[in-house]
């Protein structure tokens, strides 16, 4: 059974060269939303998620929700390992695969195939899995023979085709997702959406930030809302969209 346990789990990042006025603080903490402090030497330090405790479990399709700079990219990357907590304790079971940056690892010089090897593999998938998903990832981004030319050459939407059709392939216990719907062009959007519907429905655990309501609505059985990185609100999203209706 796949579950997420945060205790009482903080995220600190160092800002430096900047001083202690007041006006540099305050501009510090509205670009980024945090809590800013500072350490024992006087260093600025940004706290982008605070204290923050709760459990997620198998089934449950989280709304991550917030304004911007509330915390929720900083949460999805914490849950996904790109950063370690600066306190507390988190323990995950299950293999998680993350849809943050669709582009992340997309190389312009190299080919259409060539990235679909270097993107899988960063995404976790060993390269016996990528053969085994190369005809669905080609069929499903219908780039044909531009598969074989540089990323370089290709359109926006070309791009955004390629490196959805790649991030999609993934085999997932906890799907982390953060803005994915709404990528593409128009004519893409209706295959994505039902991929991603299939996505949704096969991961035992979802966290997905949207700024789409209606989005949340849709595909979430829970919301949690994060401010200035402390946890507001979690629950059903039942209450949430009470609470929250500009929100949810």
């Amino acid at each position: 059974m796949a579950y997420i346990h945060l205790d009482k789990v903080s995220v600190e990042f160092p800002v430096y060269n900047v001083n202690a006025l007041s006006f540099k603080k305050n501009f510090v903490r509205m670009a980024t939303g945090g809590r800013v402090m500072h350490d024992a030497n006087e260093h600025v330090i940004v706290r982008s998620i605070n204290e923050v405790s709760l459990q997620i479990h198998h089934g449950d399709r989280i709304g991550l929700i917030g304004h911007n700079g509330a915390g929720k990219s900083t949460f999805l990357r914490l849950l996904a390992g790109i950063y370690e907590p600066s306190s507390g304790d988190i323990h995950i079971d299950g293999k998680v695969s993350s849809m943050l940056d669709l582009m992340y690892g997309i190389e312009a010089e190299c080919t259409g195939y060539e990235n679909i090897y270097n993107r899988g593999l960063l995404l976790g998938l060993t390269k016996k899995q990528i053969n085994d998903n190369m005809a669905e990832i080609a069929e499903f981004s219908s780039l044909g023979d531009y598969l074989n030319m540089p990323v370089r050459t290709y359109s926006s939407g070309m791009m955004v085709r390629l490196a959805f059709a790649i991030s999609a392939s993934i085999q997932p216990d906890i799907l982390l997702i953060d803005e994915v719907f709404g990528a593409g062009d128009a004519n893409f959007m209706e295959k994505a959406r039902v991929k991603m519907v299939s996505l949704l429905n096969s991961s035992r655990i979802v966290v997905f930030a949207s700024h789409a309501p209606q989005l949340i609505r849709e595909f979430c059985n829970k919301v949690l809302v994060l401010d200035a990185g402390q946890v507001a609100y979690f629950g059903p999203i039942e209450e949430a969209q009470s609470l929250y209706p500009d929100l949810c």
